[in-house]
């Protein structure tokens, strides 16, 4: 092949190098940068010419140097390329990203290719790294899981209380007692109910009822833990796991509750509705066959708060309670 013949056909081949639309980069086992094509150029800001012959890490400080080296190592040592996707790292080089269809992406999210150049002598003096743009696909996997995440949350959502509904919250509890039956770490049960909501919904109407929910639902949450898990067992029944709690921390939680809804005056329309809960509470212990039975048990607390006139709280106690019924 004559040298005009190389020289061309390095010619058209740099002019595929710059003209490509992924981000080329060469660089020497001293980090030192070799190549810098066009698609570099335009994203980065910098030219070839302040680019070529200056190391990677004073260049760009953001590159994480111990990943980076640790990289490029064991593309030397074993000779192989080697790969890195946003989902691992969003990106080497800290591009804006101004694709208008993804304008909310800060940065470029991008995909790595590591790959060993061997000189003439057999020997690997040079890498190169290739970039690509993946910043329309890795929002397209985010907005789906975003998406996915928000229809979960959905799912195991009460729309009226925006607690968690009863199915997820059973799970929750069911949850919580095996990781009981593992640790034997405290924990307790709150269930409570708005006493007469039946005359509340005949004397104002359901939207009212709807409106003394909500507010239960609020104060409650104003009133527990992050840690505790609430949720809305039925019509006007809420439930409560205090994780880590003895029960007399969740009784005093419960008689904080109790009290704030009692000073509740809730106006709808021209109206103020005032109105007062019962709460049984039940530790759980290792006599509790399962979750179902630690339920009932503080069932039979609320239900006693209820028979023994309600706006109070009961700590479950076998021998005091013994076999109650809903009283409603």
């Amino acid at each position: 092949m004559s040298e005009e013949h190389e020289l061309e056909e390095l010619h058209w081949l740099m002019g595929v190098v710059h003209s490509i639309n992924v981000g080329i980069v060469v660089i020497d086992t001293d980090y030192n940068i070799k190549l810098w094509n066009n698609f570099m150029v335009n994203r980065s800001g910098k030219r070839a010419d302040v680019a070529m012959g200056e190391n990677i890490f004073n260049l760009f400080p953001e590159v994480s140097s111990s990943w980076f080296i640790r990289k490029i190592e064991s593309v030397i040592t074993l000779a192989n390329r080697a790969f890195t996707t946003w989902e691992q790292r969003p990106y080497l080089f800290k591009f804006k990203n101004y694709r208008p269809i993804t304008g909310t992406a800060e940065f470029m999210y991008q995909n790595i290719t590591f790959l060993p150049l061997k000189g003439i002598d057999g020997k690997i003096n040079n890498i190169a790294i290739v970039i690509y743009d993946v910043t329309e696909a890795a929002m397209g996997k985010e907005a789906l899981e975003n998406a996915n995440e928000q229809l979960e949350r959905l799912s195991q959502t009460d729309k009226l209380t925006q607690l968690n509904n009863r199915g997820h919250w059973e799970e929750c509890l069911e949850s919580e007692f095996a990781r009981y039956r593992r640790t034997g770490q405290a924990t307790t049960l709150i269930m409570f109910d708005i006493d007469h909501f039946k005359n509340v919904n005949d004397t104002y109407g359901h939207q009212a009822g709807d409106e003394v929910i909500r507010q239960t639902s609020k104060t409650l949450r104003r009133t527990i833990r992050k840690t505790d898990v609430a949720g809305r067992y039925g019509g006007e029944e809420f439930g409560v796991i205090l994780v880590d709690t003895p029960s007399a921390n969740a009784m005093i939680l419960a008689e904080r509750l109790r009290k704030r809804i009692e000073a509740l005056k809730i106006r709808y329309d021209d109206l103020v509705i005032e109105f007062k809960i019962s709460i049984g509470i039940a530790e759980l212990d290792k006599e509790t066959k399962d979750y179902k039975e630690w339920l009932e048990r503080s069932d039979k607390a609320l239900y006693y708060s209820k028979e023994n006139g309600r706006n109070q709280s009961t700590l479950y106690d076998k021998e005091k309670i013994g076999d109650l019924k809903d009283v409603g």
